[in-house]
């Protein structure tokens, strides 16, 4: 197989990442014969080429092209976008870190509280673990580090911060990242259809809920949503 990488950027920029949506979705919406494949990265697009298909000089001047047809910084990010209303328990001891994390950010909780279910975080790229979104960006204030210490196990649906993004984990594991907030949606679901819930694009919004009401969505989550409301952006 040969693969091409395109870069919009050095280094992770919101345009830069919106480019690569907007690119990977006219590439997927016209694709050629010879493209096999495509994902995404925080910035970057990979095109496999067929390997039956020999003419891979073609095929890199059909996305120079495609390239050059555009200011892709500027293209409309892809349609059948996504709002996930997520209801999520913040604080307590199911998610130990927002104490400090507020802390850190200058906060007091209720304020730290306000501001996450206040935004609206894009879900920019799916990775390091099977559905798992990394989504932003969150105020400059929260550009915590990670932490110096791992923490040694947060459970599935674990929403974490650090460097002014949020992430629900796909499954238990260790992190150096804030754990903050804990919901009942389940990112990874191999045994339905489709197995990611997420998509790059999609943009998630927090719901506060009490502990009572994320233990009634755990209880009830046939659809592993976790109590979530799904609405179109486009």
């Amino acid at each position: 197989m040969v693969g091409f990488i395109i870069q919009f950027a050095d280094h992770f920029l919101t345009d830069a990442n919106k480019a690569a949506l907007a690119f990977r979705s006219f590439v997927e919406k016209d694709r050629p014969d010879f493209v096999s494949e495509t994902s995404t990265s925080l910035v970057s697009v990979f095109i496999a080429a067929d390997p039956l298909h020999d003419d891979y000089h073609g095929v890199e001047e059909w996305i120079q092209n495609a390239l050059s047809s555009r200011n892709w910084y500027h293209a409309p990010l892809p349609e059948g976008r996504r709002l996930f209303e997520i209801p999520c328990v913040f604080g307590t001891d199911l998610a130990p870190r927002l104490h400090d994390a507020a802390q850190a950010v200058g906060l007091h909780i209720d304020d730290a509280i306000a501001e996450l279910t206040a935004t609206r975080s894009m879900v920019f790229t799916i990775g390091y673990a099977p559905g798992q979104p990394y989504t932003g960006l969150l105020e400059k204030h929260w550009d915590l580090p990670r932490l110096s210490q791992l923490n040694p196990l947060v459970p599935a649906g674990a929403l974490v911060t650090a460097i002014r993004q949020l992430i629900i984990f796909s499954g238990p594991t260790p992190t150096g990242w804030w754990h903050i907030g804990q919901t009942a949606f389940r990112c990874f679901q191999p045994q339905r259809e489709p197995v990611f819930a997420l998509r790059p694009g999609d943009e998630i919004q927090y719901r506060a809920v009490g502990v009572a009401d994320l233990q009634e969505f755990e209880n009830n989550n046939e659809n592993g949503l976790g109590g979530a409301i799904v609405d179109i952006i486009s």
